[in-house]
């Protein structure tokens, strides 16, 4: 089952990702775990406005 609560509205989801990332995960791979949510869907909606993951930095830039 998907989370039900992730931001539809991609710069709500970027926000929403961005500081889970910061303050709660070290990787994209471990939030899309524990949130049970495929990390293409986070990727594709992301990219539809430019965004991409920089593992290096652990975040969307």
């Amino acid at each position: 089952m998907e989370y039900q609560s992730l931001p539809k509205e991609p710069i709500m989801l970027l926000s929403f990702v961005n500081t889970k990332l910061r303050d709660n995960y070290s990787s994209l791979e471990l939030l899309c775990d524990d949130l049970n949510v495929e990390q293409s869907r986070i990727i594709d909606a992301l990219a539809a406005i430019n965004y991409s993951y920089d593992k290096k930095l652990n975040r969307f830039i």
